[in-house]
């Protein structure tokens, strides 16, 4: 269960970046190489000129410098965009599998389960389709059979049938677990089994 919160740069991100920043790469070689013989030839053709010399070092520094912040700024608004975009995509998520349980609770504490309330589920499944990493969709799916098989014959959730639903729910609650803050247990030192035990036991 590995989750994919904030990143840090990758090779296929710097990869990525060396592409996209190429033209500024062969500006900032040419005018590296251009300057250096270009201050030779301006070096023996300015000997008799006063300051000829300082304010052709000026320019060229000034150029120089001009490209560099130029790739530096374009890299790090690069990393502030992937990460806006990885926040906003986490907050996405995390309102996704809230309002998914949600519509659980509301269903198991009605006395009859109707056909709204099923609409409603099914489109909560479709959202999921769009931001669930792969093992929360797997996991899912385990969760509604056992929720389909707990309902199909009076369309209500018993005390009995209720336990059954909270421990398949656990289970699902683990994998959204670790798809939303995985990384950061793992950093913590947290075992992932153990966090695993401790929310099933909650459960019962």
């Amino acid at each position: 269960m590995v989750v994919s919160r904030p990143k840090n740069y990758k090779k296929s991100d710097m990869k990525d970046w060396l592409r996209n920043n190429i033209i500024l790469m062969l500006l900032s070689g040419v005018v590296f190489i251009g300057g250096y013989f270009f201050l030779r030839l301006a070096y023996n053709i300015s000997d008799k000129t006063p300051f000829t010399q300082e304010i052709i070092l000026v320019i060229l520094g000034t150029l120089a410098t001009i490209l560099i912040t130029a790739l530096l700024l374009n890299k790090q608004t690069s990393v502030e965009l992937e990460k806006e975009q990885s926040v906003k995509f986490i907050d996405l998520k995390t309102h996704t599998y809230e309002e998914l349980i949600n519509t659980i609770e509301e269903m198991v504490l009605v006395e009859n389960i109707d056909n709204r309330n099923l609409t409603k589920l099914r489109f909560h499944t479709h959202r999921l389709a769009i931001f669930a990493s792969p093992d929360v969709l797997k996991e899912y799916r385990n969760f509604l059979d056992v929720f389909n098989e707990t309902i199909k014959k009076d369309r209500n959730v018993s005390m009995d049938d209720a336990n059954a639903l909270s421990q398949a729910l656990a289970k699902l609650t683990i994998y959204i677990r670790s798809d939303l803050i995985g990384e950061l247990d793992l950093q913590s030192g947290e075992q992932v089994k153990k966090i695993s035990k401790q929310i099933i036991e909650n459960s019962k």
